[in-house]
């Protein structure tokens, strides 16, 4: 009873944090107010949830994993891979190395292996923390797309590099070899898991659909299960299970573009992992928010190992382990782009020099969140010897400060970084759409052709057939006429269905006005109010998103 009363009060939390949000006069991050009613609750109550690592991150990153790389458009990917691995890789043996040797000067209480532990749970960038800070702030698509992709695949170097740190402070032993073996079983072994796993399920998902027909509830149960499975699988062969997350959701955003779904599985499994992400983020910042007051008073009991009597240092080592990691990113990320553009001018390209204002925003934009507070939490109570692990309370602490501290400073400066920034112009891909649209009305007026004559030869009310069919194929070709012109006439279309959308969305809200007061007039019946609202909705929604 006591673990469904917590689980609804952090739901009900989530849903606070949006009201909250929409009040505020000011433009304030959704992750922000989340940690802090978080510590409200905690302060308040004067507890908080005991978090398990472990089961953290079974319950909450495979599917929220798994939907970023459902999600994720794959062609920015690809098309920026180079940039992404060297983020994803290069970026965080760099910080490991220079944040860590930094740690371990300015506070010389915590060794070096605990240092290098703490720089690599503070390496990996958070996809959840990314995606909740784009929703604010309008980065820039090409930018976001690089920032997704670089948090998606740099948590398994991160974790890697965190697990040898901590067994050289374990036991005193490191070998380059074996954390290089390590790294590419972790990677590849949960990358294969994924793929393979995804694709095993999905194919006997519709075997037993093409025999028996298909069940909606199922395919989405299953959608949500997959991520679990995946995880579970590539953690019992101790490969990376984030990885094989991740995989699994790349893969089955290859799989669902076989179409062989129906329209209603698509539609209703969007809603329900549109619900699903809404309430594992906001779960995991209002749990973050909760964990603060107790990570903060256990630190500050121990801030006098470091030498310093006053809890205040604490602050400053946080700020300095900020800047630390923002300085460390806008190097790289600097030396990045000169290689790149140092490559394409031997190719004999010609680039646009982005500007420093991008290039900075860029370093902001590295957002740490919960993959952080998870893995620092995993550190070992004790040493091989039986001692206790050192600064362990204060490592704790000093990721938790930074993540906070990470969020703020994104709030605050990504908006001045990037408003009114001279971008290069981002490819609409208006006549990319416009071909699809036109080759998929010739494709219906085909497959209406047929339909009409199987379905009218032989009988007497053949004309019957040919004028419905006629009256359908009219509506495809003024769309193939309307998305065939170029210039001002392709303008003047564009602005037609504008009106005509407005218009329809005007008759469509009417029509389920009208419904409603049917329904409440009782001359309705539920089940034909239910019918006919759902399929203006789907009407609605379709004309909302342009479609």
């Amino acid at each position: 009873m006591q673990g469904i009363t917590i689980a609804l009060a952090l739901l009900a939390m989530v849903v606070v944090s949006g009201t909250v949000t929409r009040f505020l006069p000011i433009a304030v991050p959704l992750p922000l107010i989340q940690i802090g009613l978080g510590m409200l609750v905690a302060v308040v109550t004067g507890r908080a949830v005991e978090l398990d690592p472990s089961i953290f991150f079974l319950l909450f990153l495979p599917p929220l994993l798994f939907l970023d790389g459902w999600r994720i458009p794959k062609e920015g990917l690809l098309h920026d891979k180079g940039v992404i691995l060297e983020l994803a890789l290069g970026l965080v043996l760099f910080t490991v190395l220079g944040v860590g040797v930094f740690i371990h000067w300015m506070i010389p209480s915590m060794p070096l292996p605990v240092a290098f532990a703490l720089a690599a749970i503070l390496s990996p960038t958070d996809p959840i923390a990314v995606s909740a800070i784009s929703a604010r702030v309008p980065i820039p698509k090409r930018l976001m797309h690089i920032l997704e992709g670089e948090s998606l695949l740099n948590d398994a170097s991160g974790l890697v590099c965190m697990r040898f740190a901590v067994a050289a402070a374990v036991t005193g032993a490191f070998s380059v070899g074996e954390a290089v073996a390590t790294f590419l079983w972790l990677a590849l072994g949960g990358i294969a898991i994924g793929i393979g796993l995804t694709w095993a399920v999905t194919r006997a998902r519709d075997l037993v659909s093409r025999k028996l027909g298909e069940d909606t509830g199922s395919h989405i149960l299953i959608s949500l299960l997959i991520p679990f499975c995946a995880y579970l699988a590539a953690e019992h062969f101790h490969c990376s299970g984030i990885l094989a997350a991740v995989a699994a959701g790349i893969t089955m955003s290859y799989v669902e573009r076989r179409g062989r779904a129906l329209a209603v599985t698509r539609v209703r499994t969007q809603s329900v992992w549109d619900t699903v992400q809404f309430a594992m983020n906001g779960i995991v910042f209002v749990l973050l928010g909760q964990q603060f007051p107790d990570i903060a008073s256990s630190a500050a009991k121990v801030v006098g190992e470091t030498g310093h009597g006053d809890p205040i240092w604490l602050v400053f080592y946080v700020a300095a382990i900020t800047a630390a990691l923002v300085i460390m990113r806008l190097t790289w990320v600097w030396i990045s782009l000169r290689f790149t553009l140092f490559r394409a001018a031997r190719r004999g390209e010609t680039i646009r020099t982005p500007s420093w204002r991008l290039v900075v925003a860029t370093s902001f934009a590295g957002v740490r969140g919960a993959i952080t507070l998870a893995g620092i939490l995993t550190l070992p109570l004790v040493l091989d010897d039986g001692s206790a692990f050192p600064a362990r309370e204060l490592a704790i602490f000093l990721a938790a400060g930074v993540i906070v501290s990470s969020l703020v400073l994104a709030s605050v400066f990504l908006p001045f970084l990037l408003k009114d920034l001279d971008l290069p112009p981002e490819p609409t891909h208006r006549q990319q759409e416009d071909e699809a649209r036109i080759a998929a009305a010739e494709a219906a007026i085909k497959a209406i052709q047929a339909t009409q004559n199987r379905m009218g030869a032989g009988r007497n009310d053949a004309d019957f057939y040919s004028e419905v069919g006629a009256r359908l194929m009219e509506f495809y070709r003024e769309r193939i006429d309307g998305r065939s012109k170029t210039g001002d006439e392709a303008e003047q279309v564009q602005k037609v269905e504008e009106i005509e959308r407005a218009l329809r969305l005007s008759g469509l809200r009417a029509e389920r006005n009208a419904i409603f007061e049917m329904a409440r007039a009782r001359k309705l019946p539920e089940a034909i109010v239910t019918t006919l609202v759902r399929e203006i909705d789907l009407l609605e929604a379709r004309l909302v998103s342009g479609t």
